[in-house]
């Protein structure tokens, strides 16, 4: 297991990271706005006129890609426990995704409408503990799951955060059997260090 930078290093590589810098000069709210541009770049997951609903949004820098990439034209819904600076082009709702009358809340913003993608790079509080820490993370993954699975349109998409870890296999499995297809993506910008990784799964099955 590798030591964990103390918060001083982990504050100077923050600083001089490549990523960080690219979104203060380009006007994003965070360096994970490039993780996302880069798996669209290889996947192409925006259409504009699409409905997409970003989970674990705050500080919204997903968000800001997805109302450039649909230029405009389609549907942003927002959500995450932490408040979000409000966004052109996005529909927020602060709660958290665990619990069942906040879930019920994004449900009825949808009015039964269903969705073309779903992203989540949700991150629970970290413990420190890896063991605990996967388990969160895979858990709030098999909500994201469930949530998709219930609103998607047929051949709809879904892309997730996970952890290389506790719970990893079970959600590629159930993944597998709801959608055609399912790869896995490690964006540059994302530390080399972290575990984490995307799963995106291509075209809900009908």
């Amino acid at each position: 297991m590798k030591a964990r930078p103390t918060s001083k290093a982990w504050m100077q590589e923050h600083l001089t990271d490549e990523f960080v810098k690219r979104a203060q000069r380009e006007g994003y709210r965070a360096r994970s706005a490039y993780k996302l541009m880069e798996i669209d770049d290889k996947d192409k997951l925006f259409k504009p006129g699409m409905t997409v609903v970003d989970l674990g949004a705050t500080p919204g820098s997903w968000s800001q890609v997805v109302v450039q990439r649909l230029h405009g034209k389609g549907r942003v819904i927002a959500l995450d426990l932490l408040e979000m600076q409000p966004l052109s082009g996005v529909e927020f709702l602060q709660g958290d995704f665990r619990e069942e009358d906040v879930l019920k809340k994004l449900e009825e913003m949808l009015a039964g409408k269903k969705i073309d993608l779903v992203i989540a790079d949700m991150a629970p509080n970290m413990s420190g503990i890896n063991l605990v820490d996967q388990a969160s993370v895979a858990y709030l993954a098999e909500l994201a799951l469930e949530f998709s699975l219930k609103w998607l349109k047929p051949e709809g998409n879904f892309l997730v955060k996970v952890f290389v870890g506790t719970g990893f296999d079970d959600i590629v499995r159930n993944m597998k059997q709801s959608f055609e297809k399912v790869v896995t993506r490690k964006p540059k910008a994302s530390r080399d260090r972290s575990s984490e990784i995307y799963l995106l799964g291509l075209k809900r099955r009908h």
